[in-house]
């Protein structure tokens, strides 16, 4: 047997200044750096019991001695095979309402992540959109570009691409969720990003400071993911064109080519941009657009087989039909399949509860 640790009760205060020191700016965050999903470093943080290995890897993290912080009573778990890379999340291998930010989850999109790291692995770093309709996998997209490169083989599917960049270990890689309200005025958003880029933050953090901060130490090829950036255009008066065009300025003039944005948005951002009020020539440095449709079949098969129990040949066929290959829709009748099989249920009862958790996305399928 195996064992679960918890952080001691007299060490969780110790635990949560790690977390600011390292400057991480909320628990989403530090998930997303360890590939761990968000409940399971809630847990951590507050003292609960967690999985031994994900207790370690938290705390090296975190730069922790775990066996200093952890409470001497142990939980008997099930021990994980030796070397074998972390299963998709914890419950399930297919996400159906969560963020995939674990690149073993990850499937397809293919084409679409060649022409995205060819435009980055040479400078000057370019720009650009990727534009799709809402769980089209827009942002999950954004996390993989800024995750699959470092993370080891180990941890990735067999023969799962990861080589995309020659020096991944020189990127640096910011991602911007304008949902996240703490990001919805300037001067939070220029502290997270020089915080991220662990470059002094002047006081007052204004957007000349900031531009004179990044102007004068960035000189590691880095990419800025901004998602959701039509929140940002709709609701934060402070984001106007003067701060675009600082930004643009930084991009094309002012970092020798070593800073790149790509943006994630339902409409292209010249579009945006217009509809919003916004006039500044940032929207125009996007030279490339692409938009998210269905995965192709191949990679659609790739994700189904996945599954840990196979499979039958014609629920394969009518999966593949009945979600004409999106990736949300497979995620959720995946998991209606799986569940059946798991349960040794031998009816159909389980694509009729399927097409039912389906309708809520019937416009993903529509023209």
């Amino acid at each position: 047997m195996g064992r679960s640790l918890r952080v001691s009760p007299g060490c969780i205060e110790q635990v949560k200044m790690a977390v600011r020191r390292n400057r991480f700016p909320n628990q989403n965050a530090l998930a997303e750096e360890v590939g761990l999903s968000p409940s399971t470093v809630k847990s951590f943080l507050r003292g609960n019991p967690v999985d031994f290995l994900n207790f370690v890897e938290i705390s090296e993290k975190l730069g922790l001695d775990w066996q200093t912080i952890a409470d001497q009573e142990v939980t008997d778990t099930p021990s994980p095979q030796p070397n074998s890379p972390k299963t998709c999340e914890e419950t399930s291998p297919f996400i159906t309402g969560n963020l995939i930010t674990n690149p073993r989850c990850f499937f397809g999109r293919e084409k679409e992540l060649k022409r995205l790291f060819n435009l980055i692995k040479r400078q000057p770093l370019q720009n650009a959109a990727i534009i799709g309709k809402k769980r089209s996998g827009k942002t999950s997209l954004l996390q993989y570009l800024k995750n699959i490169t470092t993370t080891p083989i180990e941890k990735l599917r067999p023969g799962q691409k990861s080589d995309w960049l020659p020096y991944p270990e020189n990127y640096r890689w910011i991602f911007v969720d304008f949902q996240d309200s703490r990001l919805q005025n300037r001067e939070g958003l220029l502290r997270y990003i020089l915080e991220s880029l662990k470059m002094n933050v002047p006081s007052p953090c204004d957007l000349d400071r900031f531009m004179d901060v990044v102007s004068s130490n960035l000189h590691q090829p880095t990419v800025i993911l901004l998602d959701e950036i039509g929140v940002g255009l709709q609701r934060c008066p402070e984001l106007d064109d003067g701060f675009w065009e600082s930004l643009r300025s930084l991009a094309t003039t002012q970092t020798n080519g070593n800073l790149g944005f790509v943006l994630a948005a339902p409409e292209s951002p010249i579009e945006l941009a217009t509809s919003t009020g916004h006039s500044s020539p940032f929207f125009n440095i996007f030279g490339y657009t692409t938009t998210l449709g269905s995965m192709t079949e191949a990679e659609a098969r790739e994700l189904i087989g996945s599954s840990p129990i196979p499979f039958p040949d014609e629920d394969i066929e009518w999966i593949l039909t009945q979600t004409k290959c999106w990736p949300l829709l497979l995620q959720i009748l995946c998991r209606e399949r799986l569940f059946s099989l798991e349960e040794g249920e031998t009816e159909d009862n389980w694509r009729e509860a399927g097409l039912e958790q389906l309708k809520p996305f019937a416009d993903l399928q529509s023209k």
